[in-house]
């Protein structure tokens, strides 16, 4: 294969994870890491780099989107961003030291996560009563209802998202993905912060904590430009169409359809892991 014939597949189907990455809300690096790993034989750890380098632009372009809109909840993303920052780094610093068919195996188990997060009801969490630290921290806010009026919510379990971020955080320095099933489910589930608001959330906290497991790889040579660049225009192109459909389609049958098909590549990336085949 010339390196041309190489970029130009690369391209295409970076492009096709950032379009689905954002209708379904996994984000490309769920669907890119398979393809340079299963599909074009790229070692993991590039593969992981790759990825991360994808996952600070698109999470600089959306975030800003719903940081505009007023949904994101800044001083909570900040305030997590601590715990996620310090994870990212120590689990970029364990994964270059890390057999390639151990990362698959752990990539596998958190798609079979993600595919279930998909699935689950999701909570509006509207009439919780907010906890000392949480009012302490000034971490409760309000959002914006489609007829112009504002939602307040107020939120809880303050030790125990800050904590489950923190092994979100490990996760996408391990693994090249935002972790956002982790981070919403820390705030959905955990901290009973409304599903908007934490979707988007992890969204804008996604870029931060990339960067920090990203320069733990380009230190290591693990960002190959020739990879990274191709994946990185591909998956913002993508993500930016699909932000556009998402606003005309439908997409709640696609999600579970996507999400059966995670779970065929969480199966075939534990099967190749747990074989050697990596």
């Amino acid at each position: 294969m010339t390196v041309l014939t190489f970029t130009l597949i690369l391209l295409a189907g970076a492009y096709c994870a950032g379009l689905l990455g954002s209708l379904t809300g996994l984000g490309g690096g769920v669907i890119v890491i398979p393809l340079l790993t299963l599909c074009l034989g790229v070692d993991f750890h590039y593969a992981v780099g790759a990825a991360l380098v994808a996952s600070i632009a698109t999470s600089s372009g959306s975030g800003s989107a719903y940081v505009k809109e007023g949904i994101t909840n800044i001083r909570l993303g900040m305030f997590l961003e601590i715990a996620t920052c310090i994870g990212a780094a120590i689990g970029a610093l364990i994964a270059v030291w890390l057999d390639n068919n151990v990362i698959a195996v752990i990539f596998g188990l958190v798609l079979i996560l993600t595919a279930a997060n998909q699935l689950r009801k999701k909570g509006e969490h509207t009439n919780v009563r907010g906890s000392e630290a949480a009012r302490r921290l000034k971490l409760f806010g309000s959002y914006p209802l489609k007829d112009g009026t504002q939602q307040p919510y107020e939120l809880t379990n303050v030790a125990g998202g800050f904590s489950l971020m923190a092994v979100a955080g490990a996760l996408s320095g391990i693994l090249g993905i935002g972790s956002g099933v982790l981070k919403v489910l820390a705030m959905d589930t955990v901290m009973k912060v409304p599903f908007k608001v934490s979707t988007t959330t992890s969204n804008f906290m996604m870029g931060i904590t990339a960067v920090t497991s990203a320069v733990v790889y380009l230190q290591r040579g693990n960002i190959e430009p020739g990879i990274a660049f191709p994946v990185l225009v591909g998956v913002l192109s993508g993500a930016l169409t699909g932000a556009r459909l998402l606003q005309v389609l439908d997409v709640r049958l696609l999600r579970r359809i996507f999400s059966f098909a995670i779970l065929l590549v969480a199966a075939n990336m534990i099967w190749n892991g747990a074989s050697g085949k990596f």
